[in-house]
């Protein structure tokens, strides 16, 4: 899919009401040590305290129901997974996420409260990745790329 201005209005519309509308303001500090003027957006306010919500639940609301029934599978060692984990459970869709054997606890802990299957496998991001698609199509799942 192309991204056009035209897709990205039609993606905020989708998750409008669904996301935390998050300030934008200009960082004094970072405008100083780099010349310009810098601005920061403080996605930190989301619940998943990441902007990776923001693509996860437009993914997961373009699904067709059949889609939603089988649920989705991610593979992430932390922010997308548990924006995947948190906007799939709260859509009622089955998550799968898989993530590194080396994936901090906390990240593991945390996608596994928003109610995801977690599945760890992998010395690495790429072997986790391959076994993600593996289980997708073992198990019709629809992935979620980061």
């Amino acid at each position: 899919m192309q991204v056009t201005l035209d897709s990205i209005r039609a993606a905020a519309a989708r998750i409008e009401g669904r996301i935390i509308r998050t300030p934008l303001l200009m960082s004094k500090t970072l405008s100083d040590i780099t010349g310009a003027e810098v601005w920061v957006k403080f996605e930190n306010f989301q619940f998943t305290a990441a902007f990776k919500e923001r693509g996860a639940l437009n993914k997961l609301l373009l699904l067709t129901e059949a889609e939603r029934r089988n649920g989705v599978i991610a593979m992430s060692a932390g922010n997308h997974a548990q924006g995947v984990a948190y906007h799939a459970s709260r859509l009622n869709i089955p998550a799968t996420i898989v993530m590194p054997l080396g994936t901090p606890f906390t990240k593991v802990e945390h996608t596994r409260k928003h109610g995801a299957r977690v599945v760890l496998h992998g010395d690495n991001l790429s072997e986790a990745t391959t076994f993600a698609y593996q289980l997708k199509d073992r198990e019709g799942l629809t992935f979620v790329h980061p």
